[in-house]
């Protein structure tokens, strides 16, 4: 077999049955849904809003949040059947690999281990920021100096700070939890989500008491000339660089394969995360921006918190500020398990090394789980939240116009299972996906773009690296 053979063979599905057999089945749909909430409603929450809010759309930051669900629920339906036909350690990668052929599953793999690593980073940078905020109060109230700048963020010559201690502490206690097992870390993550979406509701019930009406005049502020902010683009911009809040549910596809009756369990999750994930975002943009002019928003990294001190309710503030921190490390659980299956596959089917696709004795891939915290904490250290949110949402969009079109070529395999669930309306809502992501993906800013073509051209070369290293070894 040659290179330009091998990239367009097909693999099949029973390879995967076989190989991720030896991955232990110990996931339901309660697990599933707070692995998937826990990955949605995390920074997106706490975070983006705000930013969004400040930087594009003004208080129609809830029409952004609103845009990108409608786009994230046609991907989520893809989602669905691909996992329910083919519930494989990899998501979108695995998937590719079946129905395209290995070079288009691994240019997809490649998009969203961008997703994955730049994500768990984003959100350690957004924990960093909220437990400085909780943290230098207390210290204040007891006469100490707030902790050392230059150990208080990523790597910025301006603002005095050259790594982000915190974020790294974190990422470190995520990776030894991860490390110990699935099945103890879907425990740990349903009792972290049940107390964050509690403080959630909390926040918008406390909040609405501080909301005045002025502050959504006009809702939809005017568009500035030569910038991306305020108009219908605005709002277009924003539903762009929200959209990674959603892409909990591709957390989710890449457990499939240690996942109890993924047919029925895959579809459940997916569907019920978007929902709950939703009503959750509208709610908390709605309040955020009724309290305050979306101005004051301007690079802030814990909104939510920042408005709640200044409206007067300091109690709530403290408490949503160490719900947050809660609630942001169990997105960065739900984020390195999908990251570290990711991985896990790459090795597996020597895309990287193999020893990234080792399993240990409890069956799970320990060593991809270190990779994922070790480029977490780098990312982390050298880049800002704003700049990791585009490179995440420009690699979820790659990966769902690839799923939606997969449909397509999915329904003409007679030697996949298709018992499971099926996306309705086929073949429209597949194509009607696949061109909303793949607009809204032009509507990410050209840095996002550029940012996101030299991850792919850096995939390629990979590929035909190991690719010749496989062909090569496999002619001794």
């Amino acid at each position: 077999m040659n290179i330009f053979s091998s990239m367009f063979t097909r693999e099949s599905p029973m390879k995967y049955e076989d190989q991720d057999g030896h991955l232990q089945k110990v996931l339901g749909t309660k697990e599933m849904i707070a692995l998937g909430i826990g990955a949605v409603v995390g920074a997106g929450i706490f975070t983006m809003p705000g930013i969004v809010a400040a930087d594009y759309a003004g208080p129609a930051v809830v029409l952004s949040f609103i845009i990108a669900a409608i786009i994230a629920g046609l991907s989520a339906l893809a989602y669905s059947e691909m996992a329910s036909a083919m519930p494989f350690a990899g998501s979108i990668y695995t998937w590719g690999n079946v129905i395209y052929g290995e070079f288009i599953g691994w240019v997809a793999g490649w998009a969203i281990l961008a997703e994955y690593v730049v994500a768990i980073a984003l959100i350690s940078s957004s924990w960093s920021a909220y437990f400085r905020g909780f943290i230098n109060p207390i210290l204040k109230s007891l006469k100490m100096d707030q902790f050392p700048q230059f150990m208080s963020g990523s790597f910025n010559p301006q603002t005095g700070t050259s790594f982000d201690f915190f974020a790294m502490i974190a990422l470190l206690l995520v990776g030894v939890v991860v490390a110990r097992g699935v099945s103890g870390a879907a425990k740990v993550e349903n009792l972290l989500v049940i107390g964050k979406v509690a403080v959630i509701v909390l926040f918008i019930v406390v909040g609405a008491t501080a909301i005045r009406v002025s502050n959504w005049v006009p809702f939809i502020p005017k568009h500035i000339k030569g910038t991306e902010f305020g108009g219908i683009s605005g709002v277009f911009h924003g539903a762009s660089q929200v959209f990674f809040a959603y892409l909990g549910f591709d957390m989710i596809a890449a457990n499939s394969a240690e996942v109890k009756d993924a047919q029925k369990t895959m579809p459940k999750a997916i569907l019920g995360t978007l929902g709950i994930a939703t009503a959750l975002f509208v709610g908390v943009s709605a309040v955020l921006t009724g309290m305050f002019k979306y101005s004051d928003y301007k690079n802030n990294a814990e909104p939510a918190a920042w408005a709640l001190r200044e409206a007067g309710h300091l109690f709530t503030a403290n408490l949503l500020s160490a719900v947050a921190l809660v609630g942001l490390f169990s997105g960065m659980i739900a984020v390195a398990i999908g990251g570290s299956r990711l991985i896990y596959s790459f090795g597996r089917d020597g895309m990287l090394p193999r020893f990234f696709g080792k399993l240990d004795k409890k069956g799970q891939p320990v060593i991809a789980t270190v990779v994922v915290t070790i480029v977490g904490i780098v990312l982390s250290s050298f880049f800002t939240v704003g700049d990791l949110g585009n490179l995440v949402s420009a690699g979820t969009l790659i990966a769902f116009i690839v799923a939606s079109v997969g449909i397509l070529i999915l329904r003409q395999r007679k030697d996949i299972d298709h018992s499971g669930y099926k996306m309705p309306l086929y073949p429209v809502l597949p194509i009607v996906s696949a061109l909303a992501s793949a607009f809204l993906f032009w509507s990410l800013s050209s840095d996002a773009k550029m940012m996101m073509l030299y991850w792919i051209l850096a995939g390629v070369v990979v590929y035909f690296i190991f690719v010749v290293k496989r062909l090569f070894d496999n002619k001794k």
